[in-house]
């Protein structure tokens, strides 16, 4: 499996107090190291993602926005929650970038499983908007460039985790090509975008206080149904960590052992349609002791 990340990560800025700060990506990777993980498996660094590789997900509006935005020195917010620093475009072009190298190094046969570890998350950036701590939407611009630049016709995204994926959903809505998938509590943030009614988008909404025993039954009556109808091609995972019972920013009550649970069935699905072929990518995940915990249980899941 490779792991791809970047020093300009950590150098995305954020707001004092943000949840959404430099220490989540600098403690997870530490903890790979520590643990002799990170030493079993190939370390990549990523390239930028290019322009063509970013308007396919965002209009040029969007875009130039970002780039107008981006500040020569402090942060400046783009909405009350989504913060820029002097290297937050180049951090968020390299977080779609490893994306995009992923996809390059999966479909071309050189792993077969790719995580990327990278920050700002992506899945709540929609086609023309940044927002829930996201610039661009980094799985949609993996997803759209295996289906531009591969003989790959079909591929699923997968999305657990505390918040709705509302930047994929509406970014792939009217496209058939796209499954998506995502968990998440409701009612909660983003409130939009969770009842939209299309045969490739499966919502799974679950209470305030649910617990694994209830995540893993929604899960097998909404997604491996989806994925067995769909026969994905290329699987991608938008994983957040934030649904742990530790997270501070929600009340979902998941344990290592959901996220482990889950990869594995994701992996039965890839080793089933997609040969064996998957694309992760961080989100969420705010205590840094449980996203570290969970991201490593995904991982060696991932792994098998």
């Amino acid at each position: 499996m490779h792991i791809y990340s970047h020093p300009i990560y950590a150098r995305h800025e954020v707001a004092p107090g943000h949840p959404e700060r430099p220490e989540r990506i600098t403690y997870l990777l530490e903890h790979l190291e520590a643990t002799g993980f990170a030493a079993d498996h190939t370390a990549r660094v990523p390239t930028p993602a290019s322009t063509q590789d970013l308007t396919r997900a965002h209009n040029a509006e969007h875009l130039a926005f970002i780039q107008q935005m981006a500040p020569a020195e402090g942060v400046v917010p783009l909405d009350p929650d989504t913060w820029m620093g002097t290297s937050s475009l180049e951090a968020a072009e390299m977080a779609s970038g490893a994306l995009c190298n992923a996809v390059e190094d999966v479909t071309g046969g050189t792993t077969r499983r790719a995580f990327c570890a990278v920050r700002p998350p992506g899945h709540h950036a929609e086609r023309d908007a940044a927002m829930g701590f996201c610039i661009f939407n980094s799985v949609a611009v993996g997803a759209l460039k295996a289906l531009a630049e591969t003989d790959i016709e079909r591929v699923a995204i997968l999305d657990f985790g505390v918040h709705h994926g509302n930047g994929t959903v509406d970014i792939f809505r009217d496209n058939p090509a796209v499954l998506v998938c995502s968990s998440f509590q409701h009612p909660h943030y983003p409130n939009r975008l969770f009842d939209i009614d299309r045969p490739n988008i499966v919502n799974s909404p679950m209470p305030a206080g649910a617990d694994g025993n209830l995540f893993r039954a929604i899960i097998e009556r909404d997604w491996w149904p989806a994925l067995e109808a769909h026969q994905p091609e290329l699987i991608f995972v938008s994983a957040g960590f934030d649904a742990h019972a530790r997270d501070p920013l929600a009340n979902i009550n998941l344990v290592e052992d959901d996220f482990a649970w889950v990869t594995r069935g994701i992996v039965a699905m890839a080793d089933q349609f997609s040969e064996g072929r998957i694309v992760s990518t961080l989100e969420g995940g705010y205590d840094l002791r449980a996203l570290a915990v969970s991201a490593h249980a995904h991982l060696e899941a991932l792994a098998e």
